[in-house]
């Protein structure tokens, strides 16, 4: 009777535990699905961005980005996206140019977005070609590369029109011949080092080849 009595009482203290155990063994109920809503890029503010064109970039690349002057580049249409990186570039100095890493420094994020957007609103002057000589070269340049040093043509990410591809290659129709040399050259002879696909494209070509292909390029529409 004693040990019935002391397996009952046994059975009595463990129940509690066991109770407890089970409890804890039990799934956590799921929690409620919380949705993240995407955070949404700020538009450009136009209004601000011709604000500050006009305060910053005018007086080199012209009232509406189609700058007069051949050394200086035209603006106007280039794609919003490629400008602000340029800008983002001169301003960390991995593009190199100290009259535009001193514009670019005055810059915020949200300043080169409203110029980049504002000025690319605006529309290109048409240039036009003025060695009828080189043009030809240039052309075959442009469209097909140089095949024997494998030069690949610059059609094929710039576009047969010199459009370009928006948020990967920049508009090149109608700029200035000028600007466009200095620019290979400077690829090619390693002052400008912001791209590592055009300086192995430019380490191929010579003075020549570069004056060919950029004159034509000012011909582009």
């Amino acid at each position: 009777m004693k040990l019935l009595t002391s397996i009952l009482l046994a059975a009595s203290l463990a129940a509690p535990a066991f109770s407890t155990l089970a409890q804890e063994a039990k799934p956590a109920a799921p929690h409620a699905e919380v949705k993240v809503e995407p955070v949404k890029a700020a538009k450009p503010d136009l209004a601000k961005g011709e604000a500050s064109y006009a305060a910053v970039c005018a007086a080199c690349h012209g009232a509406d980005g189609n700058s007069g002057t051949p050394a200086n580049p035209k603006l106007a249409q280039q794609h919003p996206e490629y400008l602000v990186k340029q800008l983002q570039e001169f301003k960390s100095g991995k593009r190199a140019n100290p009259i535009m890493s001193g514009f670019a420094g005055t810059l915020s994020d949200a300043d080169m977005k409203n110029i980049a957007y504002w000025v690319t609103s605006k529309t290109a002057k048409s240039g036009f070609a003025k060695d009828k000589e080189l043009v030809a070269l240039g052309e075959r340049i442009y469209r097909g590369g140089v095949a024997d040093r494998q030069i690949a043509a610059c059609a094929g990410c710039h576009s047969p029109n010199g459009a370009g591809i928006p948020a990967q290659y920049p508009r090149l129709s109608g700029q200035h011949a000028d600007y466009t040399i200095a620019q290979l050259t400077g690829f090619r002879d390693g002052t400008r080092k912001n791209s590592e696909q055009m300086i192995q494209v430019a380490a191929k070509l010579n003075n020549r080849e570069i004056k060919a292909v950029s004159d034509y390029i000012a011909g582009l529409r």
